[in-house]
């Protein structure tokens, strides 16, 4: 390592043995984003578009203009959560995301297809090149938080992101089952592989609130989420409990007008962010 080294391969020209080659993407040019956050989840079916939609909210709520990058190509929910119908428009400049009812800017694959039910069938690279487009060809208008939809797992998808757009911490969200608190160190170890912070652990469907009683039952079993916060040295965490109204809210398209606090304590240390 020559002396003086400040750690920033991108912008070094000496080719040392700790270089590292910088795969980041440029941002598009008429584009401003402040802090980018991904969400992810292990594996699917825990509710993670759900949690992204719901922190977008809360932070448009907070008053920061706010985006969704949807990476999850093949299986693209955030449009219909946030009841979006028209396509996305394009210019020489670039794409223009489409707005939500409150003006959260959303780009997703859906919104490119001349039918929101066409199926996605592409390999690997092809998916990832998409995402990769999403941030250098749109035209993201002086955004605070960038919230990454990002598709389930560890493959070629999360790698991409991690690796092409600067992000700044993720969110996992998981499911009482002991199972997806393996899959859970899965995530973790992925993002201290890339030395990205995670800001919180959710869990999703974590309890069932009776609604004459106000007991809560714990249908897929009682979890230590705090515990295993602590193992894999997560400050934050939160509980979702399994509650119709904001399955309802999603396929509605009314995500916008949810109601609840599970979530505010992960918004705060997310608008902290310097």
């Amino acid at each position: 390592m020559s002396g003086g080294c400040n750690h920033d391969c991108a912008s070094c020209s000496q080719n040392c043995s700790d270089r590292k080659e910088s795969f980041r993407e440029e941002l598009n040019a008429l584009s401003s984003v402040r802090k980018v956050i991904g969400v992810v989840s292990g594996k699917g079916g825990v509710g993670k578009s759900i949690v992204t939609s719901m922190l977008a909210v809360l932070s448009a709520r907070c008053g920061f203009k706010t985006a969704i990058l949807d990476a999850d190509i093949t299986g693209p929910s955030i449009p219909k959560a946030f009841h979006i119908q028209r396509r996305a428009e394009a210019s020489n400049d670039g794409l223009y995301p489409v707005a939500s009812a409150t003006g959260i800017e959303i780009m997703s694959l859906n919104l490119l297809l001349p039918n929101e039910t066409d199926p996605v069938v592409w390999r690997g690279p092809v998916i990832a090149g998409a995402v990769k487009q999403f941030w250098t060809d749109v035209i993201w208008s002086d955004i605070d938080y960038m919230f990454i939809d990002m598709p389930p797992g560890t493959g070629d998808v999360p790698l991409t992101v991690f690796q092409s757009l600067p992000v700044d911490g993720i969110v996992i969200v998981t499911t009482p089952q002991e199972l997806v608190g393996m899959i859970v160190e899965k995530a973790v170890n992925m993002a201290k592989l890339m030395e990205v912070p995670v800001l919180g652990l959710v869990e999703n469907m974590s309890y069932f609130e009776c609604p004459d009683c106000g007991g809560k039952h714990h249908i897929f079993g009682n979890s230590d989420i705090e515990g295993l916060a602590k193992k894999l040295g997560i400050d934050q965490t939160a509980r979702i409990p399994i509650n119709p109204s904001l399955a309802a809210a999603c396929d509605k398209g009314t995500i916008e007008l949810f109601e609840g606090e599970w979530l505010d304590g992960i918004i705060k240390t997310i608008s902290e962010l310097e």
